[in-house]
């Protein structure tokens, strides 16, 4: 919220422009900036020191997460002050859309992020079919049915996300799952028999044992949030969970998507793994399930800048 505030100092008045803004722990913090008079107007005095309260905003979201999260070689003190310079760069940008713009700007990005995460599990549909999947409802002939159910049941979840539908529970996790797996497999609800990542030496989770390790997770993430910064909880909590592998099939896809829902959640920007970067996200798990975490730590924090700096930034020049 934007304002004007006339203080009157020694019997002499001076306008300042305010600015309140909303830390992540719901404290209300006051930026000013001293403008001398208000004969411009708020809007035009708003305009013109939009970058003044996006730098302001910047440092203060930085000095509360470097205060509140604990900060090491892969999430630095510089990395941080990065990441939530993105995060006010891209609340401003939400706030500037229109609702056409909204939706233009965010199905765009739903299609990317379906057709990259569904081509990382191997996929034949083109981003170009994707699209017409999504946004003209229709079946593509000579595709297999399977793929074209992916597509529609993620552009559902996705928008779920986006919106703020889904937490992390373990009964959204389980509904999030039946959401992707509508028309495609009927075994909903944790698995009842063993499985495997082929080609993977990693012992997955036995199918009896499931339900607690979940629910060790989920809590596990809920004591994170206090130190923890969201970005690299997801990369964490990713990594656990890919082991766990908790359904019998969309193990993969389900983790990404609660990636994206726990940093969404938190006002950040999402983030798209690509299948060109396929070898490397399946390295940095890989890395991770034998105790090397900080590879799937920075392959996250990576992905975010570049996601962030390849898909949202570009609109950044095109809004007053």
């Amino acid at each position: 919220m934007v304002y004007l505030s006339v203080k009157k100092i020694k019997g002499k008045e001076y306008t300042y422009l305010m600015k309140s803004v909303r830390l992540p722990g719901g404290k209300v913090i006051t930026l000013q900036k001293l403008v001398g008079s208000n004969k411009k107007g708020l809007k035009a005095l708003t305009a013109e020191n939009k970058a003044f309260f996006a730098e302001k905003e910047k440092q203060a979201l930085s000095s509360f997460a470097l205060n509140k999260f604990k900060h090491d070689d892969v999430f630095s003190i510089e990395q941080i002050k990065k990441i939530e310079g993105m995060k006010v760069e891209y609340n401003e940008l939400l706030k500037s859309f229109s609702r056409e713009q909204f939706r233009d700007v965010f199905d765009r990005f739903t299609a990317n992020f379906t057709y990259e995460s569904n081509a990382i599990e191997g996929s034949s549909l083109t981003l170009k079919d994707v699209g017409i999947v999504m946004f003209e409802n229709r079946s593509l002939e000579g595709k297999d049915l399977r793929e074209i159910y992916e597509t529609r049941n993620s552009r559902e979840v996705v928008e779920k996300i986006l919106r703020k539908r889904f937490k992390i529970t373990e009964n959204d996790i389980i509904k999030m799952h039946k959401m992707l797996m509508k028309n495609i497999d009927s075994r909903v609800g944790y698995k009842q028999f063993p499985n495997e990542i082929l080609g993977s030496p990693v012992k997955l989770t036995q199918p009896e044992k499931v339900r607690a390790e979940m629910k060790e997770l989920i809590e596990w993430q809920e004591k994170g949030k206090e130190n923890i910064h969201p970005l690299q909880l997801a990369a964490l909590f990713h990594g656990k969970f890919e082991k766990i592998h908790p359904f019998s099939d969309g193990n993969g896809r389900v983790g990404r998507f609660i990636a994206i829902t726990m940093i969404v959640n938190n006002k950040y920007p999402p983030l798209i793994i690509r299948k060109t970067q396929r070898y490397s996200y399946i390295k940095a798990l890989e890395d991770f399930h034998r105790g090397y975490t900080k590879n799937l730590e920075r392959f996250f924090l990576e992905k975010y800048k570049k996601s962030f700096n390849k898909f949202f930034a570009s609109y950044t020049k095109y809004i007053k």
